[in-house]
């Protein structure tokens, strides 16, 4: 299987108001994208259709070799790993940050009656080294900052061994360097061959983790382009995509983006 998402002619409406307007989008095996756009422009909606948590109003989505409509969305959820905000919010404050990660096997937050062996235990613990909070497994959710919510849930995320990694704006709300320590974790976890394929929402240039190789730029519900990074963000397509005149630079393997100065 070489398309792992693939959205064909996607519209989604609710009542009156259109939040995606015949988008096709195409995300291959061994990819990581980058879901770039301003407030509303349907970044987070593309997120759930990719998550099998939201169907579209017309058009086709195909996730992992399914379509949406045609399988049980319960079991192809259990083949993509997903970080978000909203999921967060359903997570026990007084749930011991272990227990966060070992629930994702079942696909529950809150632990109840399952059962997990040894093997399960050790993955978990592993997966919260991996990001740097193995030293919170017996904190409660509710208790940590939210730079350790964040890698927590990211965590929590690779629990199930995905093949596709979903993470709406995993950096908001972080300081200089809680967002500089998530960058360098998702940055190696891009460069490893054996990590799920990646897509993440966001909306600044600086949030996009090195080893990410694809960009699609919404604007206003619609594809303004998507592509390779280095083609297509561009000056031109970035300024589109926000309705403001911005420069773009890249550092290395990281990216920038502000204002361009007046002409005088």
């Amino acid at each position: 299987m070489s398309e792992v998402l693939e959205l064909a002619d996607v519209t989604v409406r609710r009542g009156a108001k259109t939040i995606l307007d015949g988008v096709s989008w195409t995300v291959s095996d061994g990819e990581r994208w980058v879901v770039l756009g301003a407030n509303g422009a349907g970044k987070t909606t593309a997120l759930q259709l990719a998550a099998a948590r939201l169907f579209p109003t017309s058009g086709t989505v195909r996730i992992l070799d399914e379509e949406l409509g045609s399988v049980e969305v319960a079991e192809l959820r259990t083949r993509i790993g997903l970080a978000s905000s909203a999921l967060a919010d359903r997570i026990p404050g007084g749930e011991k940050v272990l227990d966060v990660v070992l629930t994702a096997s079942y696909g529950v937050t809150g632990r109840w009656r399952e059962t997990y062996d040894e093997l399960d235990t050790r993955r978990a613990r592993d997966l919260l080294a991996a990001f740097g909070v193995a030293h919170l497994e017996d904190r409660t959710f509710g208790t940590l900052s939210e730079g350790e919510r964040k890698r927590v849930q990211i965590s929590r995320a690779l629990m199930s061994d995905p093949e596709l990694l979903l993470l709406d704006e995993p950096a908001a709300g972080l300081d200089l360097g809680g967002r500089e320590e998530l960058m360098r974790g998702l940055g190696e976890l891009a460069g490893d061959r054996r990590s799920p394929v990646m897509v993440l929402v966001t909306h600044h240039v600086e949030e996009i983790p090195p080893g990410f190789d694809h960009v699609l730029l919404l604007r206003g519900g619609k594809v303004e382009a998507a592509g390779p990074l280095e083609e297509v963000l561009t000056p031109q397509h970035l300024s589109r995509t926000f309705g403001l005149d911005l420069e773009v630079e890249r550092h290395r393997d990281r990216w920038s983006a502000r204002a361009a100065a007046p002409a005088h």
